[in-house]
């Protein structure tokens, strides 16, 4: 049994981190598996569309703490350890948002710590009714500074600075007016729901999803000026493919398009 499994269906991959007896903590294997598997589907022509979530209880407890504790074997050992434990779940992060297909997160029972950065860091997210999202980590003396690099860019400061420094915990209900996840919905309905938003992402055509994903992030770090020209440059690159062309003629012609699967 793997500690990541995969299962793709419908120009989707379904990733589910299958730790459940250590709430799928993002342990040294966890990164790895996520890592490898993530820089895979890069390159996966055939895959539009990804679904994050995890086995058993919760989706992820953040770090492995006591996977963390054994690595502070000494000051100077365990600062080189540390540090970089950090680079590997930031790389892992940012590997999501460099990725050319949509990551839709599939939210249940919690998601804490590098488990809400882990949500944070998904173009989307779906979550059960009933799951709660934390970072946590101040209190147990460990202010989640990483995290907070993913929640700053999902929900308003002062709501994610009182999250950060109280430690509570916010409903999935609340998540969604803060911005952290897209909709909430019945728990029996959840991988219904996700699979159902991620087959619709992966049905457009897969050329304007990439173009749109990049052109989306980078934006955002813009002024605005430079923001239209680098989207206007990137209209452009997107007209001119042929599938758009078929995209546009097949719209006026009132038919489907006839797009590469």
């Amino acid at each position: 049994m793997s500690i990541l499994e995969r299962c793709d269906t419908n120009g989707v991959a379904h990733l589910q981190m299958n730790a459940p007896e250590r709430l799928n903590a993002l342990s040294d294997a966890m990164l790895a598996a996520l890592q490898a598997e993530l820089d895979t589907i890069r390159t996966d022509a055939a895959i539009r569309a990804v679904v994050l979530s995890g086995a058993g209880k919760a989706f992820c407890a953040g770090h492995d703490l006591k996977e963390m504790q054994a690595g502070r074997q000494s000051e100077d050992a365990g600062a080189a350890y540390f540090a970089d434990l950090f680079t590997r779940c930031a790389t892992m992060m940012q590997t999501i948002r460099a990725l050319p297909q949509p990551v839709i997160a599939e939210v249940h029972g919690i998601a804490t710590a590098a488990g809400c950065q882990l949500v944070a860091s998904c173009d989307m997210a779906v979550a059960a009714e009933g799951t709660r999202f934390g970072v946590n980590g101040v209190n147990i003396g460990l202010f989640c500074s990483t995290p907070m690099v993913a929640l700053t860019r999902n929900i308003p400061r002062k709501q994610a600075f009182e999250m950060l420094t109280t430690g509570a915990f916010i409903d999935a209900a609340r998540a969604v007016e803060l911005g952290l996840v897209n909709r909430v919905v019945p728990a029996e309905s959840l991988t219904a729901e996700t699979t159902a938003l991620a087959e619709t992402v992966a049905a457009k055509l897969a050329t304007a999803v990439r173009i749109g994903k990049s052109s989306f992030y980078d934006q955002l770090e813009m002024p605005l000026g430079e923001a239209y020209a680098f989207t206007g440059a990137a209209m452009v690159q997107n007209m001119l493919d042929r599938d758009t062309n078929e995209g546009i003629q097949a719209f006026l012609e009132k038919r489907k398009p006839d797009w590469p699967r």
